[in-house]
């Protein structure tokens, strides 16, 4: 594939000249969305820049205060002076709006409208003074609000009061004291571009239709492929809709590899394939098993470490064994940041393992292949460069909207001849552009999401430095959160030693269990702990972090810090909110 060669595509400088705040950079943008959007830009702007007051709060289901606007007009001058007629919503329906003829002006009135009610929400998801969570139970929202489709519709008044509803029970997912969750964070310039691909809507399978989306994905993964250690970001890769279908492509492409025949014939065609992958590891190595007919059973589990790292010597063992069994070891899948400790697996030690066996070695780095941005914590992954696939989520650490995720390829071509089936009335041989281009016969999707966008404006905007800033300060978060409980009254490490990632795992023991012996009593009142005190989390709406049990271990705390948006007063706030919560269990 020949490379875009304009420096329009590529990134922003490592001194972090492309960041959205140096104000000329900002502005330009600013002018460019004014240009193509008018009102909606204007408003964007203003609030993003203070050219403007903040648009006023408004109500959660209260109906919005629309149904007399002035719309634009649909005179040949943008934007233009006239007189503006009032719209009223209330007798307005979608049919009313573009394309229908004369529906400029209500078009216009209502997504402008839209756009309000979408800027509040942002606004609002960065007052710490408001809740993360409006929580109910899934009987009461279903009883407060009628949910259900009708064969009639609704006018736009109803429309834009259905939105104002949603958000008002939707999490605040970008909140500074959102925890819950690997995905955190609500990043301005990715959520401005997840509106420009939305307004796009098209289809990522050939150049002809998504043209600049399509070098932006060249150039994209290219660069994440450098950024991996792959001479010259050689090779080849994809976005696909989340870590666990990227996990699912590279065990497709790992048993095309070996058993290219597999592809026409089935697995009756080869013999029994063993994956392995480590008692850790993510759930969507056995679930891409199971899709991909080599069974659940096939995928052995390598025990850890008491840190949760892969333990090599079991990893060789469980291979010789299999192969011993007449089995046929095609993959294993190692583990950059695990979901529940954040461990990485020893990639030199594994990728040994691999080249030995001749196995063809997986890295899952959707929660860790982040770090790869920062000098300071990049050693983490050292032997990734060894990997014949990686998984990589920009949606998780480096906190571009979901959903972003990409599988990397070492090899080139590879995804291709795994994947292709010469669709004639997509992939015709005979047309006018360079067809190395056309990528959508590498995807398993047919329909695929633009999801390179985000990644792409959000690293022109801020930078390689500017992720490298974003990941070292959410670290240095979760060391400031381990140093305040580690020896903090009512507090227990799940495993001793500062955290490699920003998990954090921890249990708080309420005054009545400290003078506790430790036995099985203790152990079955301490599993509840965890559970009441996130449930009041969620009804008071203050905060919220996830638990859950590991092995022989109870329920306890994982804490992870992705947003760039959180601070110390907020990891403050979480321990004196746990405490509050959980002191009379």
């Amino acid at each position: 594939m020949a490379s875009p060669g304009s420096s329009f595509w590529s990134f922003g400088s490592e001194d972090g000249s492309g960041d959205p705040e140096n104000p000329g950079t900002a502005r330009a943008w600013c002018q460019v969305a004014q240009k193509f959007t008018g009102g909606i830009g204007n408003k964007l702007c203003a609030l993003l820049y203070g050219d403007a007051e903040k648009p006023a709060e408004s109500g959660g289901s209260e109906p919005p205060q629309a149904t007399s606007q002035k719309a634009a007009c649909a005179c040949n001058q943008k934007p233009c002076s006239c007189p503006k007629a009032d719209v009223n919503y209330a007798f307005l329906h979608a049919t009313d709006l573009l394309p229908a003829c004369d529906g400029e002006r209500p078009t216009l009135a209502f997504l402008q409208d839209v756009m309000d009610i979408l800027l509040q929400y942002v606004v609002k998801s960065f007052d710490r003074s408001t809740k993360v969570i409006d929580f109910h139970y899934p009987n009461e929202l279903l009883q407060e609000y009628n949910w259900e489709l009708a064969d009639q519709p609704q006018n736009l008044e109803e429309i834009l009061m259905h939105c104002q509803t949603t958000l008002k029970y939707a999490i605040k997912t970008g909140h500074p004291r959102y925890f819950n969750q690997l995905s955190t964070g609500l990043d301005m310039v990715g959520l401005a571009a997840d509106w420009l691909t939305s307004t796009a809507n098209t289809n990522m399978f050939t150049y002809e239709i998504a043209p600049v989306f399509v070098l932006l994905e060249y150039v994209t993964l290219k660069k994440m492929r450098e950024i991996i250690g792959w001479p010259g970001g050689s090779g080849d890769g994809i976005f696909s809709p989340g870590g666990a279908i990227s996990n699912m492509y590279a065990m497709l492409i790992a048993r095309f590899k070996m058993f290219p025949e597999v592809k026409e014939k089935g697995m009756a065609a080869v013999p029994r394939l063993i994956a392995f992958t480590s008692e850790h590891s993510h759930f969507s190595l056995k679930k891409g098993a199971a899709a991909l007919g080599i069974g659940t059973d096939s995928v052995i589990l390598i025990k850890c470490d008491e840190r949760g790292k892969m333990i090599p010597s079991d990893l060789e063992r469980r291979i010789i064994e299999a192969k011993q069994k007449g089995f046929v070891p095609f993959l294993v899948s190692a583990t950059a940041g695990t979901t529940v400790y954040g461990a990485f697996d020893p990639l030199l030690a594994v990728a040994d393992i691999c080249k030995k066996y001749k196995i063809w070695m997986h890295v899952d780095a959707a929660w860790g292949g982040g770090l790869l941005m920062s000098q300071k914590h990049k050693w983490k992954l050292s032997g990734v460069e060894r990997a014949n696939s990686v998984t990589w989520n920009p949606h998780k650490m480096m906190g571009v909207p979901l959903q972003c995720s990409a599988l990397l390829v070492r090899e080139e071509g590879l995804m291709q001849s795994c994947n292709q089936m010469h669709a004639s009335y997509l992939f015709q041989q005979d047309k006018h552009y360079d067809l190395s281009y056309d990528t959508g016969d590498k995807a398993l999707q047919c329909g695929r999401h633009v999801d390179v966008f985000k990644l792409w404006l959000m690293w022109r905007a801020k930078g390689t430095a500017g992720f490298e800033a974003h990941i070292d300060k959410c670290l240095e978060l979760a060391e400031y959160l381990y140093n305040i409980i580690k020896n903090r009254e009512g507090y227990e490490m799940v495993f001793d030693g500062k955290p490699q990632h920003t998990n954090v795992c921890f249990w708080y023991v309420p005054p009545s269990l400290r003078v506790l012996e430790d036995n099985e009593e203790r152990m079955s009142r301490l599993s509840k702990v965890a559970p009441v005190i996130k449930a009041r989390m969620m009804e008071y709406g203050t905060t919220m972090v996830s638990y859950q049990p590991l092995g022989d271990k109870v329920n306890f705390f994982r804490m992870v810090i992705s947003n760039p948006a959180a601070t110390h007063q907020d990891i403050d706030f979480l321990i004196e909110e746990i405490e509050r919560l959980g002191q009379d269990l």
